[in-house]
Formats: structure tokens, C-alpha cells, sequence
């Protein structure tokens, strides 16, 4: 956190934010790191779902990405405080030169007494690791996934035919090898047939709409794209267990 400035009492005049401005610039770098955490996170989670393999609680996956989603929203919030509070000495340039460091917690100890779980479903790598992991659970047909979204008692084959179903690309009617999701409408294409179909569309000044029938969204650009971690192992899961040799 900034320190305090170097006169309390005095003129203002021009108050330089250079160190500061650095300082959050290497703040919002660090947000690079718990981003690549949360991936890790995500995948460890992953090929845990995969191998069934069962950890406690200290060493969830879950706990882990609660607390990379708490970290990013601290760590949000306080780039926010400082910002306020520089644009707010910039717009009033008071007399005397105010104690940043007091101003910065406060604001950021009112953002932080908001705090709620909700604000996990505005991280975006928090919200696609819980959708995935509860997909990738469904493909592996775990019983809590199973009963927690209804599909108890459905036919075996049944699920598989969907399974199947959401496999093959809405554009190249191919099973999927690299899946992206659109996180606007839900549906998944293979990345490279998506990307070539927005540019193509684009170059002759037109929207993109999403290719799945029946679909009714009608611009798909390419920040609607996310990898589809989840789908993409359920594929190549699915793909082993089909080029198995019999014993």
C-alpha cells in the first residue's frame, strides 16, 4: 500500500503519482498470476473428475478457487480504492496535501464490507470452472452430479447418445477436437471453424450468427469464446475408451 506522503500541512500545488501509478501497474500484474493459479487450479481439478480420484477437504480444488477468487477480489478492490483516490485529490487539488494512505483504506474497507459469495459469479474463471466440472462430472456420470441435475434413473444409453451428440461441431458435423464455448448462447464449436466463420463474415461486413439450429443469437464475436477445458478431456476420454483394442 502507498505510504504516506512526505508533508501533511502545506500547499498541494502539483502532487506527482508516478510511484503510485507504477506501483499499480505491477498490482494488476500480479492479477496475471492468480489468473494462471486458477487455471492450474482448474486443471488439477480436472484430472481429478477424470482418474474418480477422491482428495479431502483441506486439499480441494474447490477450496483452492474460492480462495483465488478472493484474492483477485481484494486485490480488484484495492486498485479501485487507490484509483478513487487519485482521481479524487487530482479533481479537488486541496490545499493541503492529504494522507493517501488514509484515504486509500478507507475506500477500501468500505468496498470490502460489501463483500458477499455472489461476488464469485462476477469472476469469469471461477463461474467456467464450476460449469465445467459439473459437465465433466455429468460425462463421467458421477451419482451426486446425476442426482443433483435430475438425469437419475435416465437410460444409460440415452446419456451417452447426448454425450455423443455434444461432441460434433455445429459447422464442420466433426467430433470436436479443440472446443470453445460461446459464453453467450452455451453452445460449443470446434475453435478453428468458429474463428475462420466470424472473420469470413466480418471481411464482408456482416454478423456472425451462432451456427447451432435454432439459435436465436444473431452476433457471435470472437470475446464470446472461451475454451471448453471440460468437453475437450470428455472427448479425448471418450475417443481412448473407443480405440481400445478387446481383450
Amino acid at each position: 500500500m502507498p505510504g504516506r506522503s512526505s508533508s501533511n500541512s502545506g500547499s498541494a500545488g502539483y502532487i506527482s503519482f508516478s510511484g503510485i501509478e507504477s506501483a499499480l501497474s505491477s498490482l494488476k500484474s500480479f492479477q496475471s498470476c492468480i489468473s494462471s493459479g486458477m487455471e492450474t487450479a482448474s486443471g488439477v481439478a480436472f484430472d481429478l473428475v477424470e482418474t474418480q480420484t477422491e482428495v479431502s477437504s483441506e486439499y480441494s480444488m474447490d477450496k483452492a478457487m474460492v480462495e483465488f477468487a478472493m484474492m483477485d477480489r481484494e486485490l480488484n478492490h484495492y486498485v479501485k480504492a487507490v484509483q478513487s483516490t487519485m482521481n479524487h485529490v487530482k479533481e479537488e487539488r486541496p490545499e493541503k496535501i492529504p494522507d493517501l494512505k488514509l484515504l486509500v483504506e478507507k475506500k477500501f474497507l468500505a468496498l470490502q464490507s460489501k463483500n458477499s459469495d455472489a461476488d464469485f459469479q462476477n469472476n469469469e474463471k471461477f463461474v467456467q470452472f464450476e460449469q465445467q466440472q459439473r459437465e465433466l462430472k455429468k460425462q463421467y456420470g458421477l451419482q451426486a452430479d446425476r442426482e443433483a441435475d435430475g438425469t437419475e434413473g435416465v437410460d444409460e444409453d440415452m446419456i451417452v447418445t447426448q454425450s455423443l451428440t455434444n461432441f460434433i461441431c455445429p459447422i464442420t458435423q466433426l467430433e470436436m477436437k479443440k472446443p470453445v464455448k460461446n459464453k453467450v448462447c452455451g453452445h460449443t464449436y470446434e475453435e478453428e471453424a468458429i474463428v475462420r466463420m466470424i472473420e469470413s463474415k466480418h471481411k464482408r461486413k456482416k454478423k456472425a450468427c451462432c451456427p447451432k439450429i435454432g439459435c436465436s443469437h444473431t452476433n457471435v464475436i470472437m470475446s464470446d469464446l472461451i475454451q471448453d477445458e471440460a468437453l475437450r478431456r470428455a472427448i479425448e476420454s471418450h475417443s481412448k475408451r473407443r480405440h481400445r483394442p478387446l481383450e
